[in-house]
């Protein structure tokens, strides 16, 4: 099997390409002491990542009041809070996954035009593809709030194809959590899933990609 014929790919952001952990965690935290709230582990985090930023706060507010009971909070301005407090640190501890660059580096080099569709906020994708100094791999990029629908919607697929000039059949999207999968399906498009992603605790092969990869260098031997 191989995607020599590919001429875009789509990738996920948090979880594909960086690891965003610690800092989306360290924002979290600063929101939950605002209200006196137990600070959650990483561990704890990770299963809440992949739908976007307010699910990530909703289940984030959830798991810490089930500990104090009797807390009442209003959401909208612990999102708010959550949100100031990740634009302070908005890469700080992120990094990028083994393999990432030199594979980023070997598709530009065949000529593969590459994008992003991620989950987190617009705002916060530029600034991070600028502090780790990818930003010109990415022809465009949307996140979670550019448009009506977000993974799993096929929207944010679709649109991306239509912006770089592509076809769905020349396309294909990679990524760790089951809405890249299901976007993917959602746009009858191909789709790789890698192994050591954020994915609910759930294995990505449980969503029938394409193709499993363990490791983002594997890529290198199928375009």
């Amino acid at each position: 099997m191989n995607f020599k014929d590919k001429e875009l790919i789509i990738f996920d952001f948090d979880g594909t390409l960086i690891n965003s952990i610690p800092d989306l965690t360290s924002a979290i935290n600063k929101m939950l002491s605002h209200y006196s709230l137990s600070a959650l582990t990483i561990e704890q985090v990770t299963p809440f990542i992949g739908n976007g930023a307010k699910p990530l706060v909703k289940r984030s507010l959830e798991a810490s009041v089930n500990q104090n009971s009797e807390i009442k909070i209003e959401f909208d301005e612990a999102f708010d809070i959550y949100l100031s407090a990740y634009n302070e640190i908005t890469c700080e501890d992120t990094f990028m996954y083994p393999g990432v660059l030199e594979t980023l580096n070997y598709l530009d080099q065949k000529g593969v035009k590459m994008a992003i569709c991620t989950n987190k906020p617009f705002k916060f994708i530029e600034p991070i593809l600028d502090t780790l100094k990818i930003k010109h791999f990415f022809k465009s990029w949307v996140g979670e709030d550019s448009l009506a629908e977000k993974k799993p919607n096929a929207l944010p697929l679709v649109h991306l194809v239509n912006t770089l000039n592509s076809s769905i059949e020349r396309s294909i999207m990679i990524g760790d959590s089951k809405n890249d999968i299901l976007a993917a399906q959602n746009a009858k498009m191909e789709s790789i899933g890698v192994s050591y992603g954020y994915n609910y605790n759930e294995k990505i092969s449980d969503y029938h990609p394409t193709l499993v990869v363990d490791d983002f260098a594997d890529l290198q031997n199928y375009f």
